[in-house]
């Protein structure tokens, strides 16, 4: 069992984007579980990737959740993200989401807070190489630590069910070029995945070195956890990234995310490396 927060009703940019959405109240939904008899997930096909049009209610320009405004994506196309992914079940099974559709725990979706919907992924579980195809139809998870929550079944096949969390990788499908991928083996990672393991948490980016250590000496200071930065080089310029960690699971990354506030460090993503 896991503790999922979901919102119930929350300010949006668009009417009806959310299920009942007809207050600016934000809720937190009490303790999500899984099914009191559980049936065997294993022979339940991975979605399957169509071409389908926008979702008319789950893709508003932004939203805000939390006090946090997001914007959605107007395109998938080379989307891949590592990061922690969760899930949710009983508590949503057959409620509305974000795109419309009810919510089916045995079925294979996602919820992602800016992907479009729908859009499909290739999630793969980056400890034991297990892969399954989902469809997302829903926003969420929003925590800052997490990119995806998957549905029960999802969370089930991916073999993250126990630990409520896992390490993933998460890659969007072009169903315009008919949307196919070769799946990973359900057999144990190869070694260089397998040792892709370290999480951090990055927590600004800046294109002065000079701010970058600013905050890493700040955090530092108050012995919250190791921090690091890192240069990166595009085309939009150079960066350098401030990340915490090595962080040993998403309990010690959620322990840093209180612990940084108090630094006016509201804003976190994870990074699995």
């Amino acid at each position: 069992m896991k503790t999922t927060l979901r919102v119930a009703a929350m300010t949006v940019t668009a009417a009806g984007f959310f299920a009942g959405c007809s207050t600016t109240t934000t809720m937190i939904e009490p303790q999500d579980a899984a099914p009191a008899s559980p049936i065997d997930v294993s022979s339940i096909p991975d979605a399957i990737p169509k071409a389908e049009p926008l979702s008319r209610y789950g893709n508003p320009e932004s939203y805000m959740v939390y006090g946090k405004r997001y914007y959605t994506l107007h395109s998938s196309k080379g989307y891949s993200e590592r990061g922690m992914a969760s899930w949710y079940g009983t508590k949503f099974h057959g409620k509305r989401t974000s795109s419309g559709e009810p919510y089916d725990l045995y079925g294979m979706t996602a919820a992602h807070k800016t992907l479009p919907l729908p859009t499909y992924v290739e999630v793969t579980n980056l400890q034991n190489g297990r892969s399954v195809i989902v469809k997302v139809n829903d926003r969420g998870p929003f925590h800052d630590d997490r990119i995806i929550d998957l549905s029960y079944t999802a969370a089930a096949k991916l073999g993250i069910l126990g630990h409520g969390t896992g390490k993933v990788e998460v890659k969007a499908i072009d169903t315009e070029t008919g949307g196919s991928l070769q799946l990973a083996s359900a057999a144990p990672a190869a070694t260089a995945t397998a040792a892709a393991q370290t999480l951090y948490l990055q927590v600004g980016a800046f294109s002065s070195q000079l701010n970058a250590e600013r905050l890493r000496n700040e955090i530092l200071e108050q012995q919250i956890a190791e921090v690091r930065i890192v240069e990166t080089t595009g085309t939009a310029g150079t960066f350098y990234k401030v990340q915490v960690g090595p962080l040993s699971n998403t309990s010690e990354a959620d322990r840093v995310v209180r612990e940084l506030k108090p630094l006016g460090i509201n804003e976190s993503r994870s990074i699995v490396q």
